[in-house]
Parts: C-alpha cells; sequence; structure tokens
C-alpha cells in the first residue's frame, strides 16, 4: 500500500520536485548543443561533457533535497543509492537519453519521482530546452510548455491496428525481446524510435499509445510510470507485474491495448 500523504504534503513535494527540475534544468543547458562538446571529446583525460552535465545537474537536484528533504532517500543514475529514513525515495536520473543529448536532439529528460515501498506516486519528466514539464502526481497530470498549461490524458485507442507504438533503439535489447516488439508494432498504425523518456510523455499526453522497451534502470521508469499513470495509462513490465524496478517495460493508453500486445509479446516470446 502507498503512504497516505495529506494535501498540505502533496504540495511540499510538489514544491521540491520543482525546485529539483529547474536547478537540473539550469545545470544541462549549460552544456547541450555547445559546439565541439561532442561524444568524440572522450579523450585520455576523460572529459566528457554529458558527464559532466549529468554530475552537475544530479548534484544540484541532491543540493535542494540536501536543504529541504534530508531524511528521504535517493536513488541517483550518478551517486547511486542513499538510503533514508522517511520510507520515501526520490529516484533521478540527471539526463535520460545521453546519445539524443550529444546528438542535439530535444527529447532527452530530466527525471525525477517520488516512491515509496510499493512504487512511484508522484514524477515529473521535463525538457529543458523546450522548457516543457510534465507532471503526474497527488491528483495533478499536466504540462506545462511553450503554449501554457494542459492536462494530460491518455488516448482511448483500444486495437493495435489503430495504435501509434515507440521504442527508443530498433533493437530493443536481446534478439529475442527485439522479436517481441517488432511482432507488436507489424500490428500497430505507426512505429516510431529514438524518443527516450519523452515517448512515455507524449503516451501520457495523448498523442502515442503504447511504449515497448527492454533493458531499463529503476531511474529510467519511476517518473514515466508516475507520469503515465497520472493520465490515466497503464504501465507494467511484459509478464503485467510492477515494473518500477526496470527491466522490460510497457506502457499502454487503454487496458484493452495492453493486454493485446501483452497476448503478442508472450507469444513471440
Amino acid at each position: 500500500m502507498h503512504h497516505t500523504i495529506d494535501p498540505v504534503m502533496a504540495t511540499g513535494f510538489q514544491r521540491v520536485g520543482h525546485a529539483m527540475a529547474d536547478a537540473a534544468r539550469r545545470e544541462t543547458l549549460r552544456h547541450f548543443r555547445v559546439r565541439g562538446l561532442g561524444a568524440d571529446n572522450k579523450d585520455a583525460a576523460g572529459f566528457d561533457p554529458v558527464t559532466i552535465a549529468d554530475r552537475a545537474a544530479e548534484a544540484a537536484m541532491c543540493a535542494v533535497l540536501a536543504q529541504e528533504r534530508p531524511d528521504d532517500g535517493i536513488l541517483g543514475e550518478e551517486e547511486g543509492a542513499k538510503p533514508g529514513t522517511s520510507g520515501l525515495t526520490w529516484v533521478l536520473d540527471p539526463i535520460d537519453g545521453t546519445r539524443g543529448f550529444i546528438s542535439g536532439t530535444p527529447t532527452w529528460g530530466v527525471l525525477i519521482a517520488l516512491q515509496d515501498a510499493s512504487g512511484p506516486i508522484y514524477g515529473i519528466i521535463d525538457q529543458p530546452y523546450i522548457a516543457e514539464r510534465f507532471e503526474g502526481g497527488f491528483g495533478v497530470a499536466r504540462c506545462v510548455g511553450p503554449t501554457g498549461e494542459t492536462t494530460l490524458a491518455v488516448s482511448d485507442t483500444r486495437t493495435l491496428s489503430e495504435a501509434t507504438i515507440l521504442t527508443t533503439f530498433p533493437e530493443v535489447g536481446t534478439d529475442a525481446e527485439a522479436r517481441a516488439f517488432h511482432a507488436v508494432a507489424k500490428q500497430c498504425k505507426l512505429t516510431r524510435y529514438g524518443m527516450d523518456c519523452y515517448a512515455y510523455a507524449l503516451l501520457a499526453a495523448g498523442h502515442v499509445d503504447l511504449v515497448i522497451e527492454a533493458g531499463l534502470n529503476a531511474y529510467d521508469v519511476a517518473a514515466p510510470i508516475a507520469v503515465v499513470q497520472a493520465a490515466g495509462g497503464i504501465v507494467t513490465d511484459w509478464s503485467g507485474q510492477p515494473a518500477h524496478e526496470g527491466g522490460r517495460i510497457i506502457a499502454a493508453a487503454t487496458p484493452e491495448l495492453h493486454s493485446a500486445a501483452l497476448e503478442v509479446i508472450s507469444n513471440a516470446l
């Protein structure tokens, strides 16, 4: 069971989440699309601006938590796990979509989630360059971006033949995982690639219907799960179980679409 969190506490958590997203936005944008700071700069001295941006963004977020929520646990991509005493953990990925980041595409994101023992209860997917922030949890499902604020709500697509499906890499994961994904994709209306966490934001906003991925870490999925669920979608692993520890993920707009995709996956595997 999830913690019972009263409205005053919820507002506090949201404030902390936004403070972290603001801090990470500043640090990541300092390095994004800066000429000559590409992956080809990995020289013997170990200079890698993506790593610098990652570390700076995570450090900035952790500084906010040290001040505002010192008793909470932290699970971060860069710094690893810091246990807390409150029963709550912040799960942080300072740059989800590093390959997109170094390529200059605006589809990487900063991921922030709050979770208890049973999984994520609040999440933010922030895209600093577009200045777009997707937020879900505590009764909120919204995106604030260049055109203002919109409510997040998944599509009502129920059949694979009407669905748009996304995954980050065409190869998905192992050969078997790729076969399973492509078996589903073959039945879908449209397949798109390469979006990292932004795919889940698009699902929550109702623009795409299915995201299927493999080989993910806990910090890749916690915030997307919270945002998609707040928008009315479903996120599980490929056997229909809770997915917040990572691995093979399926996010779907409707229960019908979720079941249809799972059936194709289990037959392909």
